[in-house]
């Protein structure tokens, strides 16, 4: 795998429902690379903290991968790298060959996947389609979340290599489960996995958590 942009968003504050709302969805590329800290990346806008950086949520990444299909889907949209409010852009990333708490090295960096990302309506401002939530749902590629490790520098070229492989389920599956219409008794792995992100386990323990007991 290897980091094909490195993004960062400036604040904006925009009309939405007849409010107004200030979101840190619009990243662009950065030339100069990105330094990830342990909670958020350096100088990027994070606003709504209940749901966005953090430990278990301090970067977030998606894959190059998948911008064919949103463009095929969007056909008169500039998508520029960044355009799901991805910090790192990585070519090769695919959700279903990632598990929770993965170790991943970027250069000196390291990161440990936590979770895969849930859609909001933020995503609306960028697509400019009320219905652009459902339709990132069903795509079924939901980008990941990382915990980093070790902060550094990371710039557009590193290699994104994996260290650690957790005997776990998989971003994609973990997605799967969040918005799934029947229940599977399988979810209980990753509701009981120590490197789950703690917001991600609640998720699924009020999707599924009567079914459980």
């Amino acid at each position: 795998m290897k980091i094909i942009s490195t993004n960062i968003g400036e604040a904006r504050t925009l009309p939405f429902n007849g409010k107004e709302v200030t979101t840190g969805i619009f990243k662009f590329p950065v030339e100069k690379g990105i330094y990830l800290g342990t909670e958020d990346v350096v100088q990027d806008h994070v606003i709504d903290r209940r749901y966005h950086g953090g430990v278990d949520k301090a970067c977030y990444l998606y894959s190059s991968d998948h911008y064919e299909y949103w463009s095929k889907l969007y056909p008169g949209l500039e998508m520029p790298w960044g355009m799901f409010g991805e910090n790192l852009t990585v070519e090769g990333l695919q959700e279903a060959n990632v598990n929770i708490g993965d170790v991943f090295s970027m250069g000196d960096v390291i990161v440990q996947a936590s979770q895969p990302r849930q859609p909001c309506f933020k995503l609306n401002f960028r697509f400019h389609d009320k219905d652009i939530v459902r339709k990132f749902v069903d795509a079924g590629f939901p980008g990941v979340y990382v915990r980093v490790l070790k902060g550094g520098h990371v710039s557009a070229g590193a290699e994104m290599k994996q260290l650690e492989r957790k005997d776990s389920v998989s971003i994609q599956q973990v997605y799967r489960w969040i918005y799934a219409s029947e229940f599977d008794p399988e979810v209980k792995h990753a509701i009981n996995d120590p490197n789950i992100a703690a917001s991600c386990r609640k998720d699924l323990l009020k999707r599924w958590g009567d079914f459980l007991d």
